[in-house]
């Protein structure tokens, strides 16, 4: 049969209807029906720690679904009830991420890999204490969900870091429990101020859960599936990076999916590796939504395929000295129509109530008044999300001029 060629803007179609950008937007609230349709197409949701306009897990559901509350993504991790059991729980896929409930087990052979810490300085300090590491399960099995600290507390533990002696260095109860974390055996649940709170596992997923075991190989085959189904059509090296696996284990699995028709490999229009399509991908006519998206958003959270498919070179530069930024410290991918056309760096200013682009930047060749325009509509929803009266654009970036003026008329 003759490979199927793609050209890069079907590609980029194809891309964003997987994920969710063609999905018929929520004409009231979005609800928990509407949260586990979008998880259906991302299979996860990024964490990370930065706040300065909204912690990471909750940008993708603005950007599928338009201003939400909040509180529906932490009912849905962190405060299950009985009519609205729990939807995700937070485990390493693509790095810290919350990820269905369901999919738990799949992780299993990555648990074995990490059942003595993630990292090593994790995993020296679980080898010299592990009889203490029992004493942490002890008191969390007791009392439930808790932080370091109480555990600290509950086990007497007063010594400074700076004290030698026995084990109960300040410090070292997060790294067990980090350590059980990664290994399974522990779970958590954040609070408003995203402190993880650890507790048994199979009280949070559940022993049902906790208790499956898949073969490696069969678990990498259905990781590998749901990636190609959120990315639509990728490269192996796209589909090892959605779940943090090896190109190699792809590539071993690939076969497998291909002979049950969950995959075919096609080519696609400028990619040097071959590709493969998920058998339920669509290619849309045309893609009609704008909206922002996340640094760790999965549509751009692998930085070579963001390039490869929307021609986009985007580096997050929260760790680059402020003087040698090119584009900010938060900024954000515009995405309009099946194009990425813009980017703004912005913080959330929550005492004066403002929105701020500190700048804001266009991509050559775009039509600067009509990306103003749109981006301006979009700021304005993104604003009114997080709560925020106004916004006010800084002098940074070509797009600037453009922007400021489009954000008086909308404002107007």
């Amino acid at each position: 049969m003759e490979k199927v060629q793609l050209s890069n803007p079907q590609a980029r179609r194809i891309a964003l209807a997987a994920q969710g950008f063609t999905d018929r937007m929520p004409t009231g609230a979005p609800t928990r029906r509407h949260l586990a349709r979008m998880l259906d197409r991302t299979g996860l949701l990024q964490m990370d720690s930065v706040n300065i306009l909204a912690r990471a897990h909750y940008l993708p559901a603005f950007s599928r679904l338009g201003a939400y509350d909040d509180t529906l993504v932490d009912r849905a991790a962190w405060q299950p009830t009985a009519r609205a059991p729990r939807m995700l729980a937070e485990y390493w896929a693509h790095e810290a991420a919350l990820v269905p409930v369901d999919d738990w087990p799949l992780f299993g052979w990555r648990m074995d890999e990490y059942r003595d810490g993630r990292y090593r300085h994790t995993r020296e300090i679980l080898q010299r204490n592990r009889s203490q590491a029992q004493d942490v399960l002890a008191v969390i099995a007791e009392r439930g969900a808790l932080v370091p600290r109480q555990i600290e507390e509950d086990l007497g533990i007063t010594r400074s870091p700076g004290e030698k002696g026995a084990w109960w260095v300040r410090g070292e109860v997060k790294h067990l429990c980090e350590a059980l974390f990664a290994a399974g055996t522990l779970s958590a649940v954040r609070s408003e101020h995203f402190h993880r709170h650890y507790d048994l596992a199979e009280r949070v997923v559940g022993a049902d859960r906790v208790g499956v075991r898949i073969d490696r190989r069969d678990a990498h085959r259905d990781l590998v599936a749901r990636a190609a189904s959120a990315h639509g059509v990728g490269t192996a090296a796209d589909l090892a990076d959605y779940y943090r696996l090896k190109t190699a284990e792809v590539r071993d699995v690939l076969p497998d999916l291909i002979d049950s028709g969950e995959v075919s490999e096609v080519s696609v229009e400028g990619w040097t590796d071959p590709a493969y399509l998920h058998r339920d991908a669509t290619a849309p006519r045309r893609v009609d939504r704008s909206t922002l998206l996340s640094p760790f958003d999965p549509l751009v959270f692998f930085r070579p395929r963001t390039e490869r498919l929307f021609g986009f070179h985007y580096r997050i530069e929260i760790y680059v000295p402020a003087h040698k930024r090119v584009h900010g410290y938060y900024v954000l991918p515009y995405l309009m129509g099946s194009d990425l056309v813009a980017r703004v760096d912005l913080k959330a200013d929550r005492s004066a109530g403002r929105l701020r682009v500190l700048a804001a930047h266009v991509e050559p060749g775009r039509d600067h008044g009509v990306v103003a325009e749109s981006l301006a509509a979009d700021l304005a929803r993104l604003a009114q999300w997080r709560g925020l009266d106004g916004i006010e654009v800084m002098e940074r970036g070509a797009l600037a001029p453009e922007l400021t003026t489009a954000v008086r008329s909308t404002a107007g």
